[in-house]
């Protein structure tokens, strides 16, 4: 299976993401956080850093627990601006 190339725009919405989940975390250990989210730490690793701009859905959603964020926040938070053309959708 041929994987597309993410486009630069959902590279910068992996970054935004990224970010927010650094800023969530706070003092917290990344180990910590990846285990109340039964994740790796690894894994959490590259979603901070924008290695891995789009993370499953079930993946997103244990991190959101463990850092007691709402899914609906973080899809606002990745959103970029009107500038950038692409808005978070309603589903």
């Amino acid at each position: 299976m041929v994987r597309v190339p993410l486009s630069p725009q959902e590279r910068q919405r992996g970054e935004r993401f990224g970010l927010l989940l650094r800023q969530a975390r706070g003092d917290r250990s990344m180990v910590d956080v990846a285990a109340a989210a039964g994740v790796s730490a690894e894994t959490l690793r590259k979603i901070e850093t924008g290695r891995a701009p789009t993370p499953a859905f079930f993946t997103v959603a244990a991190l959101a627990n463990a850092l007691h964020l709402s899914l609906d926040e973080l899809a606002a938070a990745c959103a970029e601006d009107a500038e950038g053309g692409e808005r978070a959708r309603s589903a």
